[in-house]
């Protein structure tokens, strides 16, 4: 007769995210895939390319500009009031529909398409119309600013999105940059990449990974 194996407990890592990167949709989508194993336990954060860049706007090329003016602060905004307001898987299931809409959707984040992820996010009735004027108002700059501050001492120094945080050698959390992936893993290739991503963290000393990338995103 043999001893029972205990299950091992998900591994919590905190995300920090901006919803209009595409890459970092695909990391996410990466995450979800290894927390529907059972292999993690995810913590939304909001980080904000627009606080990242505010200094260095002209040095961003003119198409993107727009998205990191006051349009760049809609999604953050709302998701941090989500999360104020629902909790955490509240917020993890808006990124899910803002996500849907921004990157494979194609869509720019207008006020009427993050009203409609609200009202597909499984929150209460009527709380999408409460919530929507928060996208437009400042009611939560301070939280979102916390948030990306925190991102950036996690990883060190200034990084963008995607930042995640995961048990160091110690157990204390170590932020990272990244993984960047031009295609989401499924199924034996997410839990490979997740147990290789906790392997690089405990090692004293590991600081980072890195090659070009061989393509764009793709939205399978």
């Amino acid at each position: 007769m043999t001893a029972a194996t205990t299950p091992t407990p998900p591994t919590p890592v905190d995300f920090y995210f901006d919803p209009l990167c595409p890459w970092t949709w695909l990391t996410s989508r990466w995450l979800v895939e290894a927390e529907r194993q059972g292999l993690v336990e995810i913590r939304w954060n909001v980080m904000s390319l627009a606080i990242l860049n505010q200094d260095r706007i002209d040095q961003i090329p003119e198409q993107f500009r727009e998205l990191l003016g006051p349009k760049g602060w809609r999604p953050v905004r709302a998701l941090v009031a989500v999360k104020d307001k629902f909790g955490n898987e509240a917020a993890g299931r808006l990124y899910t529909e803002l996500g849907e809409r921004f990157h494979p959707g194609g869509r720019a984040p207008e006020l009427d398409v993050i009203r409609e992820a609200l009202e597909a996010a499984g929150l209460p009735a009527g709380a999408a119309a409460e919530l929507i004027a928060y996208a437009e108002n400042d009611t939560y700059d301070g939280e979102v600013l916390a948030s990306h501050e925190a991102s950036q001492a996690a990883v060190g120094e200034e990084f963008g999105s995607p930042v995640l945080a995961v048990p160091g050698p110690e157990g204390e959390p170590l932020g990272f940059f990244g993984p960047i992936l031009s295609r989401t893993p499924k199924g034996e290739a997410a839990a490979r990449l997740w147990e290789a991503t906790r392997l690089a963290a405990s090692v004293p000393g590991f600081a980072e990974f890195k090659r070009a990338r061989q393509s764009g995103p793709t939205f399978d």
